[in-house]
């Protein structure tokens, strides 16, 4: 009788999957610094005529290269198999109004993208919308502190997301799009909308040797205008309307209305 005795092949481990203490490991992320970058590094559509041929190839025999990928990591939960609507709560109705206020929403191929510009002087309010942008999409979004700039980008990845929010895409200078109807039907809704809203595009000036009291809401959108001044009216206080701005000026109101929307409280967050 025979016996036979495979050896058994010996296979390396690869280097990115060695201890980060290994002295291999050192040597191999050393090595990587003398190699040449990928030669599609800088190119694309519109300055190299391969990729551009290459994706219109694409297009036209609607070869989808990513599809396996798509379906697997949809099987492993890494991407949503469907984008159901937001739960209408007191976050969504903030997000809406920081989004009508300092956000803008862009549309590309496959995507769309919440993109909210804030300033730095206001370090809370960056930390609070960042949470309230990751309880709304269970999605962590991306801060992007841009050189030379005092703003901070907060923006996130999803489809559909001017559907869900409902908020229009691109320029909404003459949009007729306000607080959604969803946030009047409560209070709570309301005043949510109402401090995104004044959050972005609101200031408070009080000089009290003169006391003088001053909250005004500034935008250019006439119904984004007409909804504040609405309500406020509901809220039974009295503002001022101006071309651009809806004014509170009464002492008792402006205090009452800042502490009614936790005007830059941002404890709770």
């Amino acid at each position: 009788m025979v016996y036979l005795i495979m050896a058994k092949k010996f296979i390396p481990t690869p280097p990115c999957l060695l201890p980060k203490k290994d002295p291999r490991y050192k040597r191999w992320l050393k090595s990587l610094r003398k190699r040449p970058p990928p030669w599609c590094t800088g190119k694309t559509k519109e300055n190299c005529p391969g990729l551009k041929k290459m994706s219109d190839t694409f297009k036209r025999e609607k070869i989808d290269n990513f599809k396996k990928w798509r379906e697997k990591a949809r099987t492993q939960g890494l991407i949503p198999a469907s984008y159901p609507p937001f739960k209408k709560d007191e976050d969504l109705a903030f997000l809406v109004g920081i989004a009508l206020g300092d956000g803008n929403i862009y549309r590309y191929a496959r995507t769309e993208e919440l993109r909210i510009s804030l300033g730095t002087d206001k370090p809370k309010l960056i930390d609070y919308t960042s949470k309230v942008v990751e309880k709304v999409f269970n999605k962590k979004p991306h801060i992007h502190h841009p050189k030379n700039i005092n703003m901070v980008k907060v923006s996130v990845y999803q489809k559909n997301i001017s559907k869900r929010l409902g908020v229009p895409a691109g320029n909404r200078r003459y949009s007729t799009i306000g607080i959604p109807y969803w946030a009047w039907k409560y209070k709570r809704l309301l005043l949510a909308c109402l401090r995104g809203l004044y959050e972005a595009e609101a200031s408070l000036c009080i000089h009290l040797p003169t006391c003088t009291y001053n909250f005004a809401f500034h935008n250019r959108n006439e119904k984004l205008l007409h909804d504040v001044y609405l309500a406020l009216i509901k809220l039974k206080l009295h503002p001022e309307v101006r071309p651009i701005a809806i004014r509170l000026r009464r002492r008792d109101e402006v205090k009452y209305f800042e502490k009614l929307i936790n005007f830059r409280q941002y404890d709770a967050g």
